[in-house]
């Protein structure tokens, strides 16, 4: 005999919908739909001013824990009633429940993102909108994450749309689950515990995963749907396990109350430094399943406050309002020409998110599914389609805009570079690259992936260039700052028949100290950095080039830029130098670049007639002193190159010089004027080498 709770509806009901996403049920909880209003409350004013509430973001996290329960739960009734899932019928109510209001905000985005937005963005936010429309948005924003390159790209107008894709890929696999144990009960008989099982491994094993990546520190697994299932996977348990068995009266008042707190303490407590979304998930994750396992037991429950009028109504609309907050935030912090909104500028854009998110449930969502203008699957596939085609028109418009202007081609004959900086001459040619080609300008060692990645500790797997009968080896070593002098040594290798050897590590200044990344000790770089030594000592060099940021700071003594930041880096680089020194090796730094605005690029699309509106003054681009200045006091054998006359003058640093873009972001030179760099720095090499020892390279 099948168990009673398969042979009959699962007792507990859900919700009309589920997360920011959703799921129809049979009966109304407004305690679920409270618990998704505070879920979107959290992540709204997070996202207005994180400052008010830093942990906001772990809204989503009761979003996915909603949306797993309401969603099981529903499967689970169909699997248990008629002894089967249709794949069809789930698919057409996801499409008629998520498609036209998500259609609707991309394209109205995409709009007036053409509109708003700088033609410097709009490349990025054309494959973001296009991402977000075929549900793959999450496995985007992963990709840029582990994109060194890209960690300065400003935020799209919908790169929000990650989490709604994390739900969606959810939704691919779970129904499947449902459908083979259907099929095992019918032939089997198999009862919920199989099922429990199931759903057990698949939490446990993707939390697992979630935990080992968080803690790696993976820039991607804070978007990985393997990283996040666990969450959904939690409700999902929940409405198992509820099916089965509801929770004794006496413990739902405590718990409900418990879980409330949990959530409410993580919003408050977590901050962007906290490792995320690993086992810290877990108290917004176990908190959310805490008060939807509450039910509505009797006395001061916490359903009360989450059934209120308000409650109500900002759960009605918290899917639209979810997705229409973060494209108004980042339309008015681009017209306001800010970077944080101003109480005014909060109030208004709130409320301007709340307006929109009623107006599109009463005049999209609620006509839609009143009128069940979706009820087939080929229905459902050709407005899913249409909704595709519509979002990709725009950004195929979005990308046109592009184009014309990213079609600047080199002229050695214009486009001069440093030779221009005794008379400052410009021309009206744009310059080379455009903006919008400036991000792509980099030295070809990415290509080659020579620069090791954040996770890795490993240097001995490096690049090579150069003829085998070289007459010099120098082996260039450091972060991005000092890679971005590798076209500048190429042209000199190429001219002196130098072999390069590239030991580089992203974020890594050569420092035998414990530097920080993300607020968290990036133990790889001090691991690297002394594994590097060995390698550096064994390759046998001429001369081993280097250079750092000067943001670069040891774990724990606060900011970059202070005078004890200053000396511990140094001691730390000097720690270095000596090992290799010693081994009668020279040691060249290079001063670091001036550093820039973080929107130069857009300011130079929106000055292409007068850039030098985009300069930046020479003490502000310089106020941070460089600890390798007080490395090389430390040892001997070690000079530093200082190349500021060719980037700053008369006080002012220049963002084009010679008709060429000198950054591709705000601390980064382009590969161009690098490369057109070659003359002075290799005349700078040769003077700092005749003032040790060794004979400048030949």
């Amino acid at each position: 005999m099948p168990s009673p709770a398969l042979s009959s509806p699962p007792p507990v009901p859900t919700g009309r919908t589920g997360g920011p996403t959703g799921a129809s049920a049979t009966r109304f909880r407004p305690e679920v739909q409270g618990l998704r209003a505070l879920a979107v409350l959290l992540v709204l004013v997070y996202h207005l001013e994180p400052e008010l509430l830093p942990g906001g973001y772990v809204g989503v996290d009761v979003f996915f824990v909603i949306s797993g329960f309401l969603i099981t739960s529903l499967l689970l009734r169909e699997a248990t009633e008629h002894g089967r899932v249709s794949l069809s019928r789930f698919y057409v109510r996801r499409v008629r429940r998520l498609l036209p209001a998500a259609t609707l905000v991309l394209l109205v985005t995409g709009a007036v993102s053409l509109v708003v937005l700088p033609v410097t963005r709009l490349g990025d936010t054309a494959a973001q909108l296009l991402a977000s429309a075929l549900w793959v948005e999450n496995l985007y924003l992963a990709d840029q994450a582990l994109d060194y390159l890209a960690a300065e790209s400003p935020p799209s107008p919908v790169q929000h749309f990650w989490s709604l894709s994390v739900e969606e890929q959810f939704y691919l696999v779970w129904p499947l689950l449902f459908l083979g144990w259907a099929l095992c009960r019918r032939r089997w008989r198999a009862g919920t515990g199989a099922l429990t099982l199931v759903l057990a491994a698949v939490f446990a094993g993707s939390l697992t995963c979630s935990a080992l990546m968080t803690a790696s520190g993976d820039a991607g697994a804070y978007f990985w749907p393997v990283t996040r299932a666990w969450e959904l996977a939690a409700g999902g348990l929940l409405a198992v396990l509820m099916a089965r068995r509801a929770l004794p009266e006496r413990l739902r008042l405590p718990l409900g109350w418990l879980g409330l707190g949990a959530i409410v303490a993580s919003a408050l407590l977590y901050d962007s430094a906290t490792p995320f979304p690993g086992y810290t998930a877990l108290l917004p994750v176990l908190g959310s399943a805490a008060v939807i396992a509450a039910e509505r037991p009797s006395g001061p429950a916490v359903s009360v406050p989450l059934s209120t009028r308000p409650a109500r109504f900002f759960g009605d609309i918290s899917y639209s309002l979810y997705l229409w907050h973060w494209p108004v935030i980042i339309v008015a912090l681009e017209l306001l020409d800010r970077d944080t909104l101003g109480p005014l500028g909060i109030v208004a854009a709130g409320g301007l998110s709340i307006l929109l998110a009623w107006a599109t449930k009463v005049c999209v969502e609620d006509p839609v599914a009143r009128h069940g203008l979706v009820r087939t699957g080929r229905t459902a596939l050709v407005m899913a389609l249409s909704g595709i085609v519509m979002v990709a028109l725009v950004a195929a418009v979005a990308w046109s805009r592009v184009d014309r202007v990213a079609s600047v081609e080199f002229d050695p004959t214009v486009h001069v570079g440093p030779e221009a900086l005794e008379d400052r001459a410009t021309s009206s040619e744009l310059p080379y690259p455009s903006p919008i080609d400036a991000e792509d300008d980099v030295p070809r060692t990415y290509d080659d992936d020579c620069q090791a990645g954040f996770d890795d500790a490993d240097p001995s797997q490096w690049c090579e260039y150069g003829p085998d009968d070289a007459t010099a080896t120098v082996v260039i070593t450091g972060d991005s700052h000092s890679l971005q002098w590798f076209p500048a040594l190429e042209e000199l290798a190429e001219e002196r028949g130098w072999r390069l050897v590239v030991l580089s590590k992203s974020a890594c200044a050569f420092t035998d100290v414990l530097v920080g990344r993300d607020g968290e000790p990036y133990d790889e770089c001090l691991e690297w950095n002394r594994a590097a030594v060995d390698e550096i000592l064994e390759i046998e060099p001429d001369l081993l080039f280097t250079s750092s940021s000067v943001k670069g700071r040891p774990y724990g003594i606060g900011d970059g830029g202070g005078d004890e930041t200053r000396r511990v880096m140094a001691e730390g680089m000097a720690e270095l130098w000596r090992d290799v020194t010693e081994s009668g090796v020279p040691v060249l730094a290079v001063r670091d670049t001036p550093r820039v605005s973080t929107e130069v690029l857009e300011c130079l699309a929106a000055n292409t007639d007068d850039p030098t509106a985009c300069d930046r003054p020479a003490a502000e681009a310089l106020e941070t002193d460089d600890p390798q200045e007080l490395a090389v006091e430390e040892v001997e054998e070690a000079q530093i190159v200082d190349l500021t006359d060719r980037f700053c003058v008369e006080d002012t640093c220049a963002v084009v010089i010679g008709n060429v873009l000198v950054y591709r972001d705000s601390h980064h030179i382009t590969e161009t004027y690098a490369r057109l760099l070659a003359d002075d720095l290799g005349e700078r090499m040769d003077q700092a080498l005749s003032r040790t020892s060794h004979d400048p390279l030949p």
